[in-house]
């Protein structure tokens, strides 16, 4: 073999190992806009993301609005004269026991809420019967027994968003999913709970 050979040979594999580096580096840079496509995109994961509420400063009666998923969503925290009121109601109730599955199974109770803060409810704050949005009426009186009034068509719900009987709103209202931070129980976190998470 000659020296001619030899640098001929170097050549070439220089030339080979040059080009499939320029290769490998143009397929790197078509692949990742490709796999970047696979991601929800910033305003698909905003739609759907968990919302953090600070609920330290709610106070007994009142109520809060939150954005989820570009509904309203409500977050009361009930006196303790609310959560007795709400088994004498029971027997004007629609759906009294949550049948109809419009909630996660830790709100199926009496309270429609976590067993460990029964105080707080969060509803999304959209009638069940036109998509209207009730208003939140806290005072109790001889003929009202307190919760939430749609002025639309008519429509009642009681303290836990559980429907009265004989209005025009066919179901309980929404519980979208929620928890606490483990760390801190005013940190409210509405879209994610052990289900979701």
């Amino acid at each position: 073999m000659s020296q001619e050979d030899g640098v001929d040979q170097t050549r070439r594999w220089l030339a080979i190992g040059a080009t499939s580096a320029v290769g490998a580096i143009g397929a790197g840079f078509v692949a990742v806009p490709f796999v970047k496509s696979w991601n929800p995109s910033a305003k698909a994961k905003a739609a759907g993301a968990p919302v953090t509420v600070d609920i330290s400063k709610l106070e007994v009666g009142q109520k809060m609005l939150v954005e989820w998923r570009s509904k309203p969503v409500w977050v009361v925290r009930r006196s303790q004269e609310a959560l007795d009121r709400l088994e004498g109601v029971e027997s004007e109730l629609r759906d009294p026991n949550s049948e109809v599955d419009l909630q996660p199974a830790y709100a199926k109770n009496r309270f429609r809420a976590r067993e460990d803060r029964k105080d707080i409810i969060v509803l999304v704050g959209l009638c069940t019967h036109l998509g209207c949005s009730p208003t939140y009426r806290p005072e109790i009186t001889a003929d009202w027994a307190g919760g939430f009034f749609c002025p639309c068509h008519g429509s009642t719900f009681d303290f836990s968003g559980r429907v009265l009987a004989g209005v025009p709103a066919p179901t309980n209202l929404e519980i979208p999913p929620y928890s606490f931070l483990a760390e801190n129980k005013n940190l409210l976190v509405v879209g994610l709970d052990e289900e979701n998470a």
